[in-house]
C-alpha cells in the first residue's frame, strides 16, 4: 500500500505514517471500507462482484501487502499534488513561524555610541542560539556612518547623526532558496549627541561697553643674536599666546573676560608676559584684565629698558652669590619695577571705575606676570602671581619643574583673590608674591588661566606633579608646532584651546616662552 499517497490525500502529518498502517489493519475499518465500496458501485450502476466482496482473499494475508489497493479509490494526480503541497506548505509555515517567533523573542541590545566618536560593537549572531538562521544583514547602519564587518562580527565606524535609530536585522533560513521569505527584527541603536553641538556660539555684541573680540592670539618672533665681533648667532626663544572665550560665555553671547600681553625687548633682551582672568561675577572684569595686562607690560618694558644694566648686574651678583643679602638686593629691585607696575595697574583700574562711576569690584581680575632674560650662565626668571591659574618653568629633558608662586584660593572653597582687592596692594603682600629663579635652560615657561589649569591639573596640588606637565606638553605639541620661527603657532594654539573637557567651560588663556 502506498501510504505516501494516502497521507497526502487525507492531509495527514507524515510522522503519523505508522499509525495510519495500524488503522487500516483494524477489522472494523476493513468491513466499513468494503461496505462503502459496495454502495459506491451500486450508485454508479456497476455490477457488484460478490466474489470480490465476500472472498476473504480480497484481504491478503501477505504481511508486505496488508490491504488490497483495489479497495481504495485512486486519487487524481492534480489533487494528490495539491494535497502534498498543502501539507508541505503547512509544515514549512510552521517552521517559519517558529523561526520568526524565536527571533522576535530574543533580547538584542547594541551599546550606545556618540556622534563623532569612534564606535565599535560586537554583533555575534550565534549567541542568539537560533540554529535555522543562515545569511543576515543589518540595514540602516550606513545612513549614520556605520557598517557591519562580517569577518570580525563588528559594527564599527564614526556615527554622524544623533538619535534613537531603527536598525533592521534581516535574516534568511539556512536552506533559503529564491522566493522563500526573509525574517526581520528591529533593533534600536542609540547615538548620543556630541556635547559640543549642544552649546550655542553667539557672538558678543559689538555695541556693548568694553567690547573685546571673542578670541585673540599673538606670536613674537625673536631673531638670533650675533656673537662677538658679529660672528655666529645665539639661539633665542620665541613667545606665543592665545585667549579663547569659554563655552559658558559663548552659549549666552557674553564677552571674554581673559586677557594677555607678550613682548620682547630686542635691545635689552627681556621677555615680558602677562595673563589675566577677569572674574565671571564682575560685570566689567573684561576691562579690568585688559588694563592690568597692558599697564604691567608697558611699565615693565619701560623700566627694564631704563634700568637694564643695574638689574643685569644684580642678577649676575646673585648667580655668583645666592646669599640672603644678594637675594634681598635683587628682590628689592624687582619690587621697585614689577611691584610698582602691579600697583599702577591697580590704580588705573580704580581710576577707570571712578570715571565710569562704577565699583572697583566690578573690574575684579587675577594677574600672572613673568619677566625673563637669557644670560651666559642660564636663564633668569622673575614672576608675580595673584589669583588662580598657574606659572611654571618646565624642562622636558631633565624633568625639572619650578612653580613660580601659589594659587590663591581665598579663605573659602571656590573663592579666589583678585588684583582689585585693597589688601593685595599692601607693600608686604606684593613683595611676598614676587618670585625669581635662575635655571640653566628650560623647554617652556608657561602662564595659564584657570580655564586651562582646572581641566588639565584638576587640583592645585597637581601643579607640582611633573607627570601632569609632561601630559600637558604632549597634548599641546601634538596640535601646535612649537618650533623656531613658526608664525602659525599662534593660530594653532588658539585652535588647541577649543579642547573638550566635561564641566570646564571657562575662558582659556595661555602664554608660552619656548
Amino acid at each position: 500500500m502506498d501510504f505516501e499517497k494516502i497521507i497526502a490525500y487525507l492531509n495527514i502529518q507524515p510522522e503519523n505514517k505508522e499509525k495510519l498502517a495500524e488503522f487500516f489493519e483494524r477489522e472494523d475499518i476493513r468491513e466499513f471500507l468494503l461496505q462503502k465500496w459496495k454502495e459506491h458501485l451500486k450508485a454508479c450502476c456497476l455490477p457488484v462482484e460478490e466474489d470480490i466482496i465476500n472472498n476473504e482473499n480480497c484481504i491478503s494475508d501477505n504481511p508486505d501487502n496488508d490491504i488490497n489497493m483495489a479497495m481504495i479509490p485512486n486519487i487524481p494526480e492534480d489533487e494528490e499534488t495539491k494535497a502534498r503541497q498543502t501539507v508541505n506548505n503547512q509544515y514549512t509555515d510552521s517552521k517559519d513561524n517558529d523561526l520568526d517567533r524565536k527571533l522576535k523573542s530574543k533580547h538584542i541590545q547594541l551599546q550606545n555610541g556618540k556622534v563623532n566618536q569612534p564606535y565599535q560593537c560586537l554583533f555575534d549572531i550565534t549567541v542568539f542560539d537560533i540554529a535555522d538562521i543562515g545569511d543576515f544583514e543589518l540595514v540602516g547602519l550606513e545612513e549614520i556612518g556605520l557598517k557591519f564587518n562580517p569577518l570580525t562580527d563588528l559594527i564599527e565606524g564614526i556615527p554622524n547623526k544623533a538619535g534613537d535609530h531603527r536598525i533592521i536585522l534581516k535574516c534568511k533560513r539556512s536552506e533559503w532558496a529564491e522566493g522563500d521569505p526573509t525574517f526581520e527584527r528591529p533593533i534600536t541603536l542609540i547615538i548620543n549627541p556630541d556635547p559640543r553641538s549642544l552649546w550655542n556660539n553667539i557672538p558678543t555684541p559689538t555695541s556693548i561697553e568694553y567690547y573685546k573680540p571673542d578670541s585673540d592670539c599673538k606670536y613674537v618672533k625673536v631673531e638670533k643674536t650675533k656673537g662677538i665681533f658679529g660672528l655666529g648667532k645665539k639661539e633665542q626663544k620665541d613667545i606665543v599666546a592665545a585667549s579663547q572665550r569659554g563655552r559658558s560665555h559663548a552659549h549666552e553671547g557674553t564677552p571674554r573676560d581673559d586677557d594677555f600681553s607678550i613682548t620682547h625687548q630686542d635691545e635689552e633682551g627681556w621677555y615680558i608676559m602677562t595673563v589675566a582672568d577677569g572674574a565671571g561675577s564682575a560685570k566689567y572684569s573684561r576691562q579690568g584684565s585688559l588694563i592690568a595686562c597692558q599697564t604691567v607690560s608697558d611699565i615693565c618694558n619701560t623700566q627694564f629698558s631704563k634700568y637694564n644694566k643695574e638689574v643685569d648686574e644684580l642678577v649676575r651678583d646673585f648667580e655668583k652669590d645666592s646669599s640672603d643679602i644678594k637675594r634681598k638686593k635683587l628682590g628689592d629691585a624687582l619690587y621697585n619695577i614689577i611691584g610698582s607696575a602691579v600697583f599702577k595697574a591697580y590704580k588705573n583700574i580704580e581710576k577707570e571705575a571712578q570715571d565710569k562711576e562704577n565699583q572697583l569690584k566690578d573690574y575684579a581680575t587675577t594677574l600672572l606676570v613673568t619677566v625673563s632674560k637669557k644670560f651666559k650662565f642660564g636663564w633668569f626668571v622673575a614672576a608675580f602671581w595673584v589669583g588662580d591659574g598657574g606659572i611654571g618653568i618646565y624642562n622636558k629633558e631633565t624633568q625639572y619643574l619650578k612653580i613660580m608662586g601659589e594659587p590663591d584660593g581665598g579663605e573659602f572653597a571656590g573663592q579666589t583673590r583678585f588684583l582689585t582687592m585693597p589688601e593685595i596692594m599692601q607693600p608686604t603682600e606684593i613683595y611676598k608674591r614676587l618670585r625669581f629663579e635662575i635655571v640653566e635652560d628650560f623647554t617652556a615657561l608657561i602662564l595659564m588661566s584657570d580655564g586651562i589649569t582646572d581641566p588639565k591639573f584638576e587640583t592645585d596640588a597637581n601643579l607640582n606633579r611633573i607627570e601632569k606637565w609632561n601630559k600637558l606638553w604632549e597634548d599641546i605639541t601634538s596640535s601646535v608646532d612649537l618650533t623656531d620661527d613658526n608664525e602659525n603657532s599662534a593660530e594653532q594654539l588658539l585652535q588647541w584651546l577649543d579642547f573638550w573637557s566635561q564641566g570646564n567651560h571657562d575662558d582659556r588663556t595661555i602664554a608660552i616662552l619656548y
